[in-house]
């Protein structure tokens, strides 16, 4: 008999966030194993009850039981530390009254709730670590390295990974680098890579493109994502391919996305900036040839794997990006589904707007950016290495 789960998320569940790459696994998987869910709740979407009855009738529908918290944001780092006190004892609650076996952290601040309910009760600990998070707070400018906090942090994510029963990471890049830390010299647990899936019941090919050729760019701008690279790209396409047009799909951006097309001499009536929601996206992004995107090729992104490359390439899109970004650039190379440039030099970006317009020419293209995505990113992988993970830890005495 399955004794149960217990997963931990610091995302609510009524953010979009949560409901993609928590519930979309978890509803799935509690077919095999009873889960129990504590996540953590922000008030103004907490206080959108028609979005809270849809959330709480789809866990229900799917045998979930949920136990929501309150997020608290006020005094930061006290406010985090009542959440992580509150949610290691509602977790511990949880694992006494139902006997559960595992316990399923998602990133850094639920890893500490989880060992301390480790340390209670002796379940298993699955540590989900969605990427270097330390070090991404250092790489994106937000903690000095080497500082009080950044040590403190250091010295959790020892503890975590020492702890682990079984660590889940996003890339194969991530495991690599885990591998040299110090500590981890014939102490590394049992690994898994389970990449951001895309839900590729949404994400498929559709409709007939325009013969103006569209580039698209998706999602957030700055802190990681490179904008300003990727208006030299499309500057080099309009030298290559003047009747191009440029789709951007951007929530809250929208003035400094004008202005960086404006700094970089593109002429507006070539641009398409458009808000939509993540159920929209798949309909915009079939409009697109190819898409772009650029990362920060820092050290913390080696464990990122980018859930907007899924969303492309599962539409039937290939993708111009940058190496030194998880498994990105060996995974588009070997699938022949995308370009990846080694630095921003305008040679460099020259020459992969060139060589991405040669696959986006290829008319079998399409048909590897879909197989692509089924291998490596569909929905129905992830759940099948998951429950993999489950059993495992089940299975050991």
């Amino acid at each position: 008999m399955n004794r149960g789960v217990l997963y931990l998320s610091y995302s609510g569940m009524l953010e979009p966030l949560g409901q993609s790459q928590v519930l979309a696994y978890q509803e799935r998987l509690a077919a095999d194993h009873p889960v129990h869910i504590i996540s953590f709740e922000r008030a103004r979407d907490w206080a959108d009850i028609a979005q809270r009855d849809a959330v709480a009738k789809r866990m229900a529908d799917a045998g979930i039981h949920w136990h929501p918290l309150r997020y608290h944001k006020r005094l930061s780092l006290l406010a985090t530390f009542w959440d992580i006190a509150c949610g290691a004892f509602t977790g511990w609650r949880l694992v006494q009254k139902h006997g559960l076996a595992i316990v399923h952290a998602r990133s850094y601040v639920p890893s500490v709730m989880a060992v301390v309910i480790k340390r209670l009760s002796g379940v298993r600990y699955v540590f989900d670590m969605r990427g270097f998070w330390v070090d991404e707070r250092v790489d994106g400018g937000i903690w000095p390295r080497g500082g009080h906090i950044y040590r403190t942090a250091k010295w959790f994510e020892r503890r975590f990974l020492l702890a682990a029963d079984h660590v889940v990471s996003l890339t194969e890049a991530g495991i690599r680098e885990l591998a040299k830390f110090d500590y981890m010299r014939g102490a590394m647990p049992p690994c898994t890579v389970i990449p951001t899936c895309a839900d590729l019941s949404r994400f498929k090919p559709r409709g007939r493109k325009s013969s103006a050729l569209v580039l698209g760019y998706v999602g957030s701008v700055g802190t990681w994502y490179l904008f300003d690279e990727v208006v030299m790209a499309f500057c080099q396409l309009l030298k290559l391919r003047p009747d191009a047009r440029l789709l951007v799909i951007n929530r809250n951006d929208h003035v400094y996305v004008r202005e960086r097309l404006q700094v970089g001499g593109v002429p507006l009536e070539v641009v398409e900036i458009i808000a939509a929601t993540h159920a929209e996206v798949p309909e915009y992004l079939c409009r697109m040839h190819a898409g772009i995107f650029f990362i920060k090729p820092v050290f913390s992104k080696q464990a990122s794997a980018p859930t907007k490359l899924g969303e492309f390439l599962g539409c039937g899109i290939p993708c111009l990006a940058n190496s030194g970004v998880g498994d990105m650039a060996e995974l588009m190379e070997a699938d022949q589904v995308g370009i990846a440039i080694a630095d921003f030099q305008p040679s460099s970006i020259r020459e992969g707007m060139s060589r991405l317009l040669a696959l986006v020419a290829d008319p079998d293209v399409g048909a590897r950016c879909v197989a692509s995505a089924q291998a490596h990113f569909s929905l129905d992988e992830g759940v099948r290495r998951y429950q993999a993970v489950y059993r495992s830890l089940e299975a050991r005495p």
